[in-house]
């Protein structure tokens, strides 16, 4: 798939862009600051409903400007024939945002999902390897919904059901206390509590069996992408990148055969940590709580790997995630946002060896010597908001 045009109001630095799109290479060449990046964000926008940069869609908005709107036409050759769809989603801080699919209102924005799909390289992706939980969690459950956008509202279902049990955690807990000291005549009902304990179990359990059967198809794809793009993994494998599914249930969670097994030790593990949830108000059991591990041979990346280690490994997180979502039937746009700049000679050029076939690739770059040889195409100049084809 590839996007022919993309359109912006009000979106970010830009009060209006017009940017036809081609399939091949599209480096945007510009000081930082001019709003290179601005433009790979409204596209990813498009394809994952969030942005890469920040957290919240206030920013997003051009200041003074009450929303934006980000709207892309993607082209999928379906049969032999190239089908063109046009998506657009409206961003209104503080309101609900809205979508249309080919001019036509739909009723929530994920639907747009799965219509364009996206791998983004950022330098923000060095936290994948050294930053929180949160980080590696995020990436897993972008790659599923990109790979089944179902899980959209799978995840929303868990992330409402959490908020709901930890409210409760939280009032029980106080009136167990209010109890304790002579406040109250008797403690809370917890018949509520395990209701929720169901509801937080079932839906936690799909999203777990989910990302253990994604984590089962990535470890082989990432181990042949970092070994390419490191250069090779040393010696009888000892630096060979892994991946390990960190379960809140405990050693042997990735083993569990079932979604109803998962319930059930869900469950169980609730059930054994009650009273310490109600005395510090949070959940503690489920997906929210779990990490995936990133392992160099036997040491864990985190901490032991050098800058360029985990440079690799980010890019072999990317890379893996493109082949297993190409593996689908359809290329992901791929878009490499300011990320040669990081990078040393040796990686630069097998990144851009890996990543030249695909069928579009989009490119950042502060000037056109980071742009290596290997990612010649069209190039298009940023320069003070404005965009403009170069010839």
């Amino acid at each position: 798939m590839h996007v022919a045009h993309l359109s912006l109001a009000d979106f970010r630095s830009y009060a209006s862009v017009e940017l036809p799109l081609e399939p091949g290479v599209t480096a945007f060449v510009g000081p930082n600051g001019h709003g290179k990046t601005n433009l790979v964000e409204a596209l990813n926008y498009l394809a994952t409903l969030g942005s890469h940069r920040v957290a919240q869609d206030a920013p997003l908005v051009r200041l003074g400007a009450e929303r934006a709107v980000v709207r892309g036409s993607v082209v999928e050759t379906m049969g032999g024939e190239p089908r063109s769809t046009l998506l657009e989603i409206e961003i209104t801080p503080g309101k609900a945002n809205r979508a249309r699919l080919n001019r036509s209102p739909v009723p929530r924005p994920r639907e747009l999902l799965g219509v364009l799909t996206t791998v983004l390289f950022a330098p923000e992706d060095l936290a994948l390897v050294k930053g929180d939980p949160s980080e590696r969690r995020r990436f897993l459950d972008e790659l599923l919904v990109a790979r089944a956008p179902r899980f959209a509202g799978v995840r929303s279902d868990y992330d409402r059901v959490l908020k709901q049990r930890n409210a409760l955690l939280k009032s029980a807990g106080m009136a167990m206390r209010a109890s304790r000291g002579g406040g109250s005549p008797r403690g809370p009902d917890l018949s509520t509590l395990d209701v929720w304990d169901t509801h937080l179990a079932q839906a936690g359990a799909e999203l777990l069996a989910a990302r253990l059967d994604l984590v089962e198809a990535l470890q082989p794809l990432v181990m042949k992408a970092y070994d390419a793009v490191a250069g090779g993994s040393g010696p009888s494998g000892d630096r060979e990148a892994r991946l390990t599914y960190k379960s809140s249930l405990g050693p042997g969670a990735e083993l569990v055969p079932s979604r109803d097994t998962l319930v059930a030790a869900l469950l169980e593990a609730l059930a054994g940590v009650r009273r310490d949830e109600l005395d510090r108000g949070v959940s503690l059991i489920g997906p929210h709580r779990d990490d995936l591990v990133l392992s160099l041979g036997p040491m864990p990346a985190k901490g032991y790997a050098s800058h360029g280690e985990s440079w690799s490994f980010a890019l072999a997180l990317r890379l893996a995630s493109y082949e297993l979502l190409r593996s689908a039937g359809s290329d992901p746009v791929l878009v490499l946002d300011d990320v040669f700049a990081e990078l040393d000679s040796g990686r630069r050029d097998r990144l851009a060896e890996l990543t030249a076939g695909a069928e579009q690739v989009l490119v950042t770059a502060a000037v056109p010597a980071d742009v290596p040889a290997g990612l010649t195409g069209a190039r298009v100049d940023v320069l003070g908001g404005e965009v403009r084809r170069a010839e």
